[in-house]
């Protein structure tokens, strides 16, 4: 039975997580500031994901880690204290993870990494689908955190070599929530083009994450996900004739879907999307995710 640190661990993504792996059999070290309530690790620390001594005392025999410990948006808080705890905790946790022997972490990083979806300026991505490659343009703090954070990997590695998946993650909710967004972007769909209307049910997160902890993978690799479709129940090609015209498209595109490239998810994963808000797939809360092991 392995053992698992999930930072972040009373957050949506690190609750949902932990809640899979010890339902799977494995024994879970939550670290989290605080805890609203039950979980289900077997071990929990009170502790900050930016301090030393916390992130030791949580590293005691772990073999993998699945950090999810940040700020999760620029508007909550300074850009000062966003970049500062995100980059700090990334950079503690792996750090302390590679000390300690720990050969896998996954790290949560973010559609946000290339810098269009809260940017500042009127600027789209030169071309769809989004993948690694990307070209960033950043002009916000949380952005920049988590582009950060992919280098902090590719240092760790280089350094330590400790394994890394950063996962980017796009809006990442239950399907009900899910729902009720794409409501809202309906009313305005501009308001998510520059990220492709990209979405992830929480049940497909957490394969992700499952994926990600065990995946023959060496090095730091940057793995962009998404659902097969977008937020919005019309036509891919509609929703960028009217909302990102100049934005050059796929070269291939039918139906409904997705603008994020999942080529690595597929090629170094073995990951693939399962489900949809759409289509009646999506697992709903608060419902425990099948392995994929």
């Amino acid at each position: 039975m392995s053992r698992i640190l999930v930072t972040g661990a009373d957050g949506e993504i690190g609750r949902a997580v932990s809640d899979h792996l010890v339902a799977s059999g494995h024994q879970v070290t939550a670290l989290s500031l605080a805890f609203g309530g039950e979980h289900p690790a077997d071990r929990q620390i009170t502790g900050d994901a930016t301090s030393r001594a916390d992130v030791e005392e949580a590293m005691r025999e772990a073999d993998a880690v699945a950090h999810f410990a940040a700020i999760p948006h620029p508007s909550l808080g300074t850009p000062y204290d966003i970049f500062r705890v995100n980059t700090s905790a990334t950079f503690n946790v792996l750090t302390r993870a590679a000390e300690a022997g720990v050969r896998r972490a996954v790290i949560a990083s973010s559609i946000n990494a290339i810098g269009y979806p809260n940017n500042p300026h009127d600027t789209f991505p030169p071309a769809f689908p989004l993948d690694a490659g990307t070209p960033p343009d950043i002009a916000d703090a949380y952005s920049l955190s988590k582009l950060a954070d992919e280098a902090t990997a590719r240092y760790a590695h280089r350094r330590y070599g400790i394994d890394v998946v950063a996962l980017r993650f796009p809006l990442v909710k239950w399907p009900h929530v899910l729902r009720d967004v794409a409501d809202e972007v309906r009313a305005d769909p501009v308001r998510m083009a520059r990220e492709g209307w990209a979405y992830l049910t929480m049940t497909d997160a957490v394969r992700a994450v499952e994926r990600a902890l065990w995946a023959d993978v060496a090095g730091a690799e940057v793995v962009p996900l998404s659902a097969r479709d977008t937020l919005l129940d019309v036509p891919t090609a509609e929703l960028l004739r009217r909302y990102a015209p100049a934005v050059e498209p796929p070269a291939h595109l039918a139906g409904h879907d997705a603008l994020v490239d999942l080529t690595t998810a597929r090629t170094v994963l073995g990951f693939e999307p399962r489900e949809s808000i759409h289509d009646g797939t999506a697992t709903p809360y608060p419902a425990l995710v099948r392995s994929d092991r």
